[in-house]
């Protein structure tokens, strides 16, 4: 009987452990990233621990309707399927694969040819999601990883995106910095600080924003171009189908839907604004902004839409409590005035 349930557990949490796998030999075999360390937010595999925490609560949220088939021959079938992003990662690092895509990077000329094998990986493992959850639990089932499965394509596509059109060429999301660098700029002033925004060209960063920063209390001076990943649009983009997808799953109404799903923007928003200020009072402090820029500040953004539908479900089962503690009240006063 213990053993039959604990079949059940690993059956429901097999996408989890199936992941957790071939991430894991990711981390020890250390492959190259863009800043040469596996934890690398930005162009490195960091987010991943945010895609099993992710894959964790989805699991959680759809525990009681996870279910494998009971077939023999399907469950061998599935347990091959379950191997294949594990099989993915040896083919990727130990037979060439990886080494290929790059090669064919470079011959049509994109610009972090070296950092295309990365985007493959996550647009690879996100399909690969698909599959397994098809495979074990039925195309129904596909709604209850739908946050996972688009995290890890969403990320793939970005990362595409920037390793093409590198930091201000990517028109359709620099476009978006300009108003957020304002901001940025709104708020270093009212700090103290004196402020210069310009929009600078080149051919090959294309249009950025250039915020120029003076301290004028000890004379020291900050200035550097944003293009679009160093003002947060990805976590703009990824919090908006995330989120969405979420609250799609959750029996709320349509306004507190809309509430949830406004203030968790404006919360994300507010974060990108803090992000380009921070980048701006660590380099005129002397501190290693390098550091801040390519790790803690997409770790900022992506920690509060990771947390966020945790905290939507706190708040829901705390309303729900206090309602039926409400309710138990009045039932019990109109028990005594009977």
């Amino acid at each position: 009987m213990q053993l039959y349930k604990f079949s059940k557990i690993l059956e429901k949490i097999s996408p989890f452990i199936f992941f957790l796998i071939p991430i894991s030999i990711l981390y020890f075999i250390c492959p190259e990233s863009f800043y040469g360390t596996w934890e690398g937010s930005w162009q490195g595999r960091f987010f991943y621990f945010f895609f099993l925490w992710i894959c964790t609560l989805e699991i959680i949220i759809g525990y009681e309707r996870l279910c494998m088939p009971q077939c023999g021959k399907k469950r061998a079938f599935i347990l091959a399927i379950l191997f294949s992003p594990t099989l993915y990662v040896i083919i990727a690092n130990f037979f060439g694969l990886n080494e290929a895509i790059k090669a064919l990077a470079e011959k049509n000329k994109i610009y972090h040819a070296r950092l295309l094998p990365l985007s493959v990986e996550y647009l690879v493992f996100s399909i690969l999601l698909c599959v397994i959850v098809i495979s074990a639990y039925g195309i129904p089932r596909l709604d209850e990883f739908a946050m996972s499965i688009t995290f890890l394509g969403v990320i793939g596509l970005i990362y595409v995106i920037d390793q093409i059109y590198p930091a201000g060429r990517f028109s359709p999301f620099q476009f978006m910095v300009f108003p957020t660098t304002n901001l940025a700029q709104s708020l270093l002033n009212i700090l103290g600080y004196q402020t210069n925004l310009r929009v600078h060209y080149t051919s090959d960063y294309g249009y950025l924003a250039v915020l120029s920063v003076f301290d004028p209390t000890n004379a020291k001076f900050a200035s550097f171009g944003v293009a679009w990943p160093c003002a947060g649009v990805e976590s703009l983009i990824i919090y908006t189908l995330t989120i969405l997808l979420f609250l799609k799953k959750d029996s709320l109404t349509r306004w507190q839907k809309v509430i949830y799903f406004a203030f968790g923007a404006i919360i994300t928003y507010l974060i990108n604004i803090t992000r380009i200020v921070l980048i701006y009072l660590i380099a005129i402090k002397g501190g290693d902004v390098w550091i801040f820029h390519n790790f803690y500040g997409p770790l900022m953004s992506i920690s509060w839409i990771a947390s966020y539908p945790l905290l939507i479900l706190g708040i829901e089962a705390l309303w729900a409590k206090s309602c039926e503690t409400r309710i138990r009240k009045i039932y019990t006063h109109t028990r005594n005035i009977c």
